[in-house]
């Protein structure tokens, strides 16, 4: 299974991102804002987070969690990196579902795993 199989329910669902604080506490937040750029990566919209940014700099390790009404999803596993500026930064401010919001920045999330739900 890959990304590009399962993007209607990524895109379409709400998206828990799971990240570790320093302490080494698990952290879980709903994100929107979650688009498949490949096969094997995800960009997720920055416009709110706090401790899950600093999270992330901390640790790139995330787990994500999606499924849809009949319960048909997933947990992925993989690696974050966040951007500011650049091309990632750039698509997320011109994503339609973001006017009006701050898209402070952009997760890129290298997909390692995928574990189907049952």
């Amino acid at each position: 299974m890959n990304l590009l199989e399962i993007k209607n329910i990524i895109e379409n669902n709400p998206v828990v991102l799971a990240t570790v604080m320093e302490e080494g506490r698990p952290n879980a937040i709903s994100v929107a804002g979650v688009k498949v750029v490949s096969d094997s990566e995800i960009v997720i919209t920055d416009n709110y987070m706090n401790q899950t940014l600093k999270d992330i700099l901390n640790n790139k390790n995330i787990c994500l969690l999606v499924w849809d009404k009949d319960l048909k999803g997933c947990k992925m596993i993989g690696q974050a990196e966040y951007f500011t500026d650049g091309k990632w930064s750039d698509f997320v401010k011109n994503l339609p579902e973001n006017k009006g919001f701050p898209a402070k920045g952009a997760i890129l999330v290298k997909i390692e795993k995928i574990i189907p739900s049952v």
